[in-house]
C-alpha cells in the first residue's frame, strides 16, 4: 500500500483513528477486568453466605479457580497461580494432565456403566493389576484390597475394623502429631483428638525431640518408651488390635519417619503379633521420592491405607492388607460409591505415568535440590526454624526468634503461627498457593505435583523466598522479630533459584 499524508502521524502522536481504537481496546479490557473482578467477588461472597462454618482452604485461599493445567490455576479474576497445595497431595500429576483425561474421556465414551457398587469389571480389574504392581514386593504376593468409601478416613476406618476383627482386640496405637482423617474413629487416631480411646506414642521429631534430644537417639528413646508401654503390664495399655503410622506426618508439619525407627517399629509390632498399618493417603504414588514411603526404610507393612494421588483427581479410597488377615464377613465394610469407575480409569493412568516415567526418582533429585536450597532460609532469616521433608513433601517451620525456647537456650523457639500465616498470604499475593500444617500450624508446605519442572520449582522457590523476605522485614520494623545478621547474598538469594 503506498504510504499517504493521511496514513502517517507526526512524530509523538498518534493517528486520531489508531488513538481511537486503542482507547476502545482499553476500555473493553477494562470492562471484562471489572466484570471478571464482579463474577469472582460475586461468586466468593455466595460462598461465605451459604457454605459451613467448616469451610478451610476458602478461608485462606479466596480464589476462584476456573481453569488449571499442570502446576498452574487460573482464577475467574484473571489471574494466574503456581499451585503447591495439589488438592493436599491428590494431584500427582498436576492438573487436568492428559493421560488422565484421556483415561476418563475413553470410559465416557465407551458406554460403560459409571456405577457399579462392587461388581467386577474391566477398569476396576485394571486398577487393581496395576495397583498390585507397585506395591512392596512382600506385601503384593499375598495381598487383598477392599474398596472402601471416596475419602482416605474411611479407608482407615476400615483398616481400624480389619484388624479388630483379625485380632479380636479393640485397641489402637496411634503416634503424636497423626492426622487420619475427620471421621469419629480416625480423629481418635489424630493428634488433635479430645475423646482419646487410642494410646499415644511419641513420635521422632529432630527439631521438636519429645525428649529434648533429637536425632538417632531421640528416634532410640521413642521405640524404646513403645516397648516399655508394651511389655509393661502396668502401664494401662491392653495388647492392642493395631498400630498405624505415617512414614511422613504430613498435616503434623512434614516429620520425616527415620527409617532406622521405621524398622524398629516393624520388629516390635512383628515381635507381638501386632499388624502394623501404614497410612500412606498423602505420602503415596512418589511423593516422598519412592513409590510408597515405607520402602525408604524397607518395611513391609501388614496393611496399607491409599487415597488421594491413587484416584487420578478423582474420590478413590483402599485398604491392601495381608490376605492372613481377611476374616471379614460378606459385607463388614461397604460403601455406594466404591465402585468409582471414573475415579479408577484416571487412577490407572496416574499410577502408570507414575511408575513407567520414574516420576518417584525425579520426586526425589528434585526435592533434594530445594530442600537444600530452602535450609538457606534458616541462616538468611531468624523466623525460620526448621526446613525439613523428603521428596517434593517440604515444610518451613516458621518461629517466633525473640521468645525464650521453652527447655532453654539450646531449643527451638515457640512457632510462629502468625508469621506462617504471612507467609502465605504473601504467597498468594504473588501467585503462590502454599498450605499450612504442624502444631498450631506454623509449618508452611509444599505439595507440588510430581510434573513440576526444574523451571517452575525455580519460581515457586524465588516467590516463596521473597515472600518470606517480606514477611521477616515487616515483623523486623514492628519490632516483633530480630534481624538476621548480614550474609553474601542478602535476604532473599538462593544458590540456582
Amino acid at each position: 500500500m503506498a504510504v499517504t499524508e493521511s496514513t502517517v502521524a507526526p512524530v509523538g502522536r498518534e493517528p486520531e483513528r489508531a488513538r481511537s481504537g486503542h482507547e476502545d481496546e482499553r476500555a473493553c479490557t477494562r470492562r471484562e477486568h471489572d466484570g471478571a473482578r464482579s463474577a469472582h467477588e460475586g461468586i466468593l461472597r455466595r460462598q461465605a453466605a451459604r457454605e459451613s462454618a467448616a469451610r478451610t482452604y476458602a478461608r485462606a485461599l479466596p480464589i476462584v479457580p476456573v481453569r488449571a493445567r499442570g502446576l498452574t490455576i487460573e482464577g475467574a479474576d484473571g489471574r494466574r497461580y503456581l499451585d503447591c497445595l495439589s488438592g493436599a497431595g491428590t494431584l500427582a500429576l498436576g492438573h487436568n494432565h492428559p493421560v488422565v483425561l484421556e483415561a476418563i474421556r475413553k470410559v465416557l465414551d465407551s458406554g460403560a456403566p459409571l456405577h457399579v457398587l462392587d461388581l467386577a469389571t474391566p477398569v476396576k480389574d485394571a486398577f487393581t493389576t496395576e495397583l498390585f504392581r507397585t506395591l512392596p514386593p512382600g506385601l503384593a504376593d499375598r495381598a487383598r484390597v477392599q474398596f472402601c468409601g471416596p475419602a482416605g478416613t474411611d479407608a482407615v476406618e476400615a483398616a481400624f475394623k480389619l484388624v479388630r476383627a483379625a485380632t479380636g482386640r479393640t485397641g489402637m496405637l496411634a503416634f503424636t502429631g497423626a492426622y487420619h482423617g475427620m471421621t469419629a474413629g480416625a480423629l481418635e487416631a489424630s493428634g488433635g483428638a479430645g475423646d482419646v480411646r487410642v494410646a499415644r506414642l511419641p513420635y521422632p521429631h529432630d527439631y521438636r525431640c519429645p525428649f529434648g534430644i533429637g536425632g538417632e537417639r531421640g528416634a532410640e528413646l521413642a521405640a524404646r518408651w513403645t516397648e516399655s508401654v508394651l511389655d509393661d503390664v502396668k502401664s494401662g495399655v491392653p495388647l492392642p488390635a493395631g498400630m498405624i503410622l505415617e512414614p511422613v506426618q504430613g498435616e503434623g508439619g512434614v516429620i520425616p519417619a527415620p527409617d532406622g525407627w521405621l524398622r524398629r517399629m516393624r520388629e516390635i509390632t512383628t515381635a507381638r503379633s501386632i499388624p502394623l498399618i501404614a497410612d500412606e493417603v498423602q505420602t503415596g504414588v512418589g511423593r516422598t521420592g519412592r513409590f510408597w514411603a515405607v520402602e525408604h526404610s524397607g518395611v513391609v507393612p501388614d496393611v496399607m491405607v491409599l487415597s488421594k494421588a491413587i484416584g487420578g483427581s478423582l474420590p478413590l479410597a483402599v485398604v491392601v492388607y495381608r490376605d492372613d488377615l481377611d476374616v471379614w464377613q460378606p459385607g463388614a465394610h461397604a460403601g455406594t460409591f466404591r465402585g468409582n469407575q471414573l475415579a479408577m480409569a484416571a487412577g490407572t493412568a496416574t499410577l502408570a505415568h507414575v511408575r513407567e516415567n520414574g516420576l518417584a526418582e525425579r520426586a526425589e533429585t528434585l526435592g533434594t535440590r530445594m530442600l537444600a536450597q530452602l535450609r538457606s532460609l534458616t541462616e538468611q532469616f531468624a523466623c525460620v526454624g526448621d526446613v525439613r521433608g523428603r521428596g517434593l513433601m517440604i515444610g518451613i517451620e516458621m518461629v517466633t526468634p525473640e521468645a525464650s525456647p521453652p527447655s532453654g537456650d539450646t531449643g527451638p523457639r515457640p512457632p510462629a503461627p502468625s508469621l506462617a500465616t504471612a507467609v502465605q498470604r504473601e504467597c498468594l499475593r504473588r501467585g503462590l498457593i502454599v498450605e499450612l500444617g504442624g502444631r498450631h500450624a506454623g509449618v508452611v508446605r509444599l505439595l507440588p505435583p510430581l510434573t513440576i519442572t526444574d523451571e517452575q520449582a525455580n519460581a515457586v522457590l524465588d516467590r516463596l523466598t521473597d515472600a518470606i523476605a517480606s514477611v521477616a522485614a515487616a515483623a523486623v520494623s514492628r519490632g516483633s522479630v530480630s534481624p538476621a545478621p548480614e550474609r553474601a547474598g542478602g535476604p532473599g538469594h538462593m544458590p540456582g533459584g
